[in-house]
């Protein structure tokens, strides 16, 4: 248990980079899917690695290991996390359990103030009286694009119908939980802090990808982004939670449209897709295989305890059982009625 309850920890800063570099070769869907998977695996990973911790070195307290019945004797032998690091463990638990729901509870609460304050829309579309060029998507029930009249001048008819194909993909692919998760994942292990902004970009490139497959034409999204990005600038009147088209590296998204996709794959690509299933392996594996230790590990406690009690046990009654055969008086030691005279 003390080297496979460290691998979850450790393997996040391998797995990372790792993930980092396979999804800037694959398609902008599955290189989202495989971000958001991949850090909702390492972190719940994490979390058992530290609730494993923190449970192993509560077991060497008197009072839990008498409530679990456990044997006091072999618990030292076979319990090797000392108290002070189960103490670190479980306080790294309780804050980041209570930092992921803060976060959890922030976004979601975002998300249903930028829906419940969308404006009045008309088949999902919103039109915003504002000279502010800007354009977002807020998720809900249904999803609504909202646009303002400053952005509408700023576009052709073409290019408008890019923005809107743009930001109606954002809400057909529910990117919003990919963000969601990849957020709260990233309290639980710093290391997963550096799959936000991937994903950030790979979102708004799936985004853009589903614009050129509506129109046909990857020139033209490329420059109704980078148009709508000029115009609008980073002071955006989006709340908390709605993507827009001008977010993340524009340029960098340009440049991509105006790059015909790879035919060919990338002959790394299935070396390091093996290297990152092998990472992802060995953190759940480990994780695991500790569980399983720890849960053997209390077992034989129990057996270990009970077996010795039981031998007391028997020892206690083999001898109260001799005292009394002793005490019991001898068949000489007897002495008879005598018999009645008779006259």
């Amino acid at each position: 248990m003390v080297v496979d309850v460290w691998m979850p920890l450790l393997i996040p800063l391998l797995a990372v980079p790792l993930v980092r570099l396979l999804a800037d070769r694959l398609a902008p869907r599955p290189a989202s899917w495989l971000l958001a998977a991949t850090g909702a695996l390492l972190s719940g990973c994490t979390m058992l690695a530290l609730g494993l911790l923190t449970g192993a070195g509560l077991l060497r307290l008197g009072f839990v290991a008498a409530a679990e019945h456990l044997s006091p004797l072999l618990l030292r032998r076979m319990s090797p996390t000392p108290l002070p690091l189960a103490w670190a463990a479980g306080l790294a638990l309780a804050v980041t359990i209570g930092l992921a729901g803060w976060t959890l509870h922030r976004r979601v609460t975002a998300l249903l103030l930028a829906a419940k304050t969308a404006p009045s829309r008309r088949g999902g579309l919103a039109v915003l009286p504002d000279d502010l060029p800007d354009a977002y998507a807020v998720p809900g029930r249904p999803g609504t694009v909202v646009v303002t009249t400053g952005m509408l001048r700023a576009l052709d008819a073409r290019e408008r119908e890019v923005l809107l194909a743009h930001e109606r993909a954002h809400l057909s692919g529910r990117h919003h939980w990919f963000t969601l998760v990849v957020d709260v994942a990233a309290v639980l292990h710093p290391a997963l802090i550096a799959l936000r902004a991937p994903l950030r970009y790979h979102l708004e490139r799936w985004a853009d990808e589903s614009a050129a497959g509506a129109v046909g034409d990857r020139r033209l999204v490329a420059r109704a982004i980078a148009r709508a990005a000029l115009a609008g600038g980073r002071s955006g009147s989006a709340p908390a939670g709605a993507f827009s088209a001008t977010a993340g590296p524009v340029p960098r998204r340009v440049a991509a449209l105006l790059t015909a996709p790879p035919t060919r794959r990338s002959r790394l690509l299935p070396g390091m897709a093996a290297a990152l299933v092998a990472c992802v392996a060995l953190s759940g594996g480990g994780a695991l295989d500790a569980a399983t230790d720890l849960r053997g590990s209390m077992e034989a406690m129990e057996v270990h305890r009970h077996h010795r009690s039981g031998t007391a046990e028997t020892i206690l009654a083999a001898y109260t059982g001799r005292t009394a055969a002793v005490r019991q008086p001898t068949p000489s030691q007897i002495r008879l009625p005598r018999p009645a005279r008779t006259q």
